[in-house]
C-alpha cells in the first residue's frame, strides 16, 4: 500500500499526509490544465478502456457525481455500488473485497466512514484506492479547496486560512495541507468537539504554522479564507446538543467582517443556512462555494490521471 508517489507499480490516494508538496502540486496543476482544456472543448481521453468501481457506504452528491463524470470525460466508465448491494452487507470482509475486485475493475474510490476499513481495502488492493471521504479525512475535498483559492487569490501558502466549527475529517485534511504547504492555519473549535489525539500530534507536528482555540473572532481576524462546514455530519446522533453547542461558531457577516478585505468563505456543502453559515455570507459576494463545488470534478479527474501514473498533459 502507498501515498508514496515514488512506487510506481500501485498509487493509491488515501490521504494527504504523507505526501510531498511537488507531487500534490502536480496534481494540482493537471487539475488546472484539465479545467482550462475541458472548458474549450478538449477532452484527454487519459483513461480510455479503465473502469472504476465507485463504492458508496453513505449518501453522497459532489464526490459521487465528481468522480462518475469525471472518469467518463477522461474516456473510461464506471461501476456504482453501495454497501447495501454487495456482499459487505452479509459480512463479506473488506480485504475479500478488495482482492475480488482487483479481479474486475482498474481502480476504486470508496465512500466508508471507517479508516481502518479504507486501509484494509488498500492493503489487499492490488488496484489504486482513492479515499472518497472517510470519518478521518476527506482529501480530495481540500486539495479542490486549495486550487479555488489559488484561482482567486494566488499562493495558498500566502494565505491566512481559519477553520469555524467543530474538528472533523475536512479540517483534519486541512491540517495535513497545511504542514505540506506552509499556509497559516487558524483553528476555532469548542472544547466538547474539539481535535482527537491524533488530530493535536499532526497540529503539533506543524507547529507555528497553526493555532488552536475555542474563539472564533480571533481566528477569523485578518484571515484571507474562512471555512465552515455542517455542524451535523453522517452518522451524528446528537444534532440538537450540537447545534446548541457550536451556535456561537456560526459564520455571519459580522464574523467575516473581522477578515481581510478580500477575504473568500468556502463550505464544502452541503450547507445549512442559519446553523453554521448565514445566509447572507453563504449567499454572498465573498463566497465561493460553487467554484469550490466545480472544481471537485477537476481535482478528482488529475487524482484519478495520477494513480495511473499520468502527472502531465503532453
Amino acid at each position: 500500500m502507498s501515498n508514496n508517489p515514488s512506487d510506481t507499480t500501485l498509487r493509491h490516494f488515501l490521504d494527504l499526509k504523507g505526501f510531498s508538496k511537488e507531487t500534490l502540486r502536480a496534481i494540482l496543476d493537471l487539475s488546472i490544465d484539465l479545467k482550462t482544456r475541458l472548458k474549450t472543448g478538449e477532452r484527454p481521453e487519459l483513461l480510455k478502456d479503465k473502469t472504476l468501481a465507485m463504492i458508496f457506504e453513505r449518501e453522497s452528491t459532489r464526490t459521487r457525481v465528481s468522480f462518475d463524470v469525471g472518469m467518463r470525460q477522461l474516456g473510461g466508465q464506471t461501476i456504482m455500488l453501495t454497501g447495501r448491494e454487495m456482499q459487505l452487507s452479509r459480512e463479506e470482509t473488506i480485504s475479500d473485497t478488495a482482492r475480488v475486485m482487483s479481479r474486475f475493475v482498474d481502480a476504486i474510490i470508496i465512500r466508508i466512514l471507517s479508516h481502518d476499513d479504507l486501509l484494509e481495502l488498500a492493503g489487499a488492493a492490488t488496484i489504486p484506492v482513492i479515499n472518497g471521504l472517510t470519518h478521518l479525512s476527506h482529501p480530495c475535498q481540500v486539495l479542490a479547496d486549495i486550487q479555488t483559492y489559488e484561482e482567486h487569490r494566488g499562493p495558498i501558502s500566502n494565505a491566512t486560512v481559519t477553520w469555524v466549527g467543530d474538528a472533523n475529517n475536512v479540517l483534519a485534511s486541512w491540517i495535513h495541507a497545511t504542514a505540506i504547504f506552509g499556509n497559516k492555519l487558524n483553528i476555532a473549535v469548542p472544547d466538547a468537539y474539539g481535535p482527537s489525539q491524533g488530530m493535536l500530534a499532526d497540529i503539533a507536528m506543524a507547529g507555528d504554522l497553526i493555532t488552536l482555540s475555542d474563539d472564533p473572532k480571533a481566528a477569523a481576524k485578518g484571515a484571507d479564507l474562512i471555512l465552515a462546514d455542517t455542524w451535523v455530519s453522517m452518522g451524528d446522533k446528537d444534532a440538537d446538543q450540537r447545534r446548541k453547542i457550536l451556535d456561537p461558531f456560526r459564520v455571519d457577516k459580522s464574523l467575516m467582517d473581522l477578515t481581510a478585505k478580500d477575504s473568500l468563505f468556502m463550505h464544502c456543502l452541503p450547507a445549512h443556512r442559519g446553523d453554521e453559515v448565514s445566509a447572507e455570507v453563504m449567499d454572498g459576494p465573498k463566497s465561493v462555494v460553487f467554484d469550490e463545488a466545480e472544481n471537485r470534478l477537476h481535482i478528482q479527474k488529475a487524482i484519478l490521471a495520477w494513480v495511473f501514473g499520468i502527472e502531465k498533459l503532453t
